[in-house]
């Protein structure tokens, strides 16, 4: 009996591992504007980007802020190559990284190694 129980719990974390790795997709978060007609978002940066992806419209300038939460010396400073942008971003403070999208696509931004990711989807 102990056999099976300890094979169907093997069977359930493979699903769930499977699950989590390939078959779910992160949802985009949708900037939201300020009074001023900014674009905005707030990125966490701790062993990755959260959110990773983020959806603006095309023609309205953007803000995203930076909030660097770990000292990975990976994660210091970000680049948007398709626009132009990177940051540096100091451990605990938050740094805006502004610019403003003409065409509609999906843009990537990322470390200056290109280990921690995100995109930018331009509608």
């Amino acid at each position: 009996m102990s056999v099976i129980v300890v094979n169907l719990i093997g069977v359930a974390l493979i699903a769930l591992i499977v699950w989590y790795f390939w078959l779910s997709k992160p949802q985009a978060a949708q900037a939201t504007t300020t009074t001023g007609g900014v674009q905005e978002v707030f990125v966490v940066v701790k062993g990755g980007y959260s959110p990773d992806t983020i959806q603006v419209e095309v023609g309205h300038p953007v803000r995203l802020m930076f909030n660097r939460q770990e000292s990975s010396p990976c994660s210091d400073k970000v680049v948007l190559d398709a626009f132009g942008v990177s940051a540096d971003l100091p451990q605990g403070e938050t740094v805006p990284v502004e610019f403003t999208p003409t065409t509609p696509g999906a843009y990537e931004f990322a470390c200056q190694m290109g280990m921690l990711r995100g995109k930018v989807i331009v509608t």
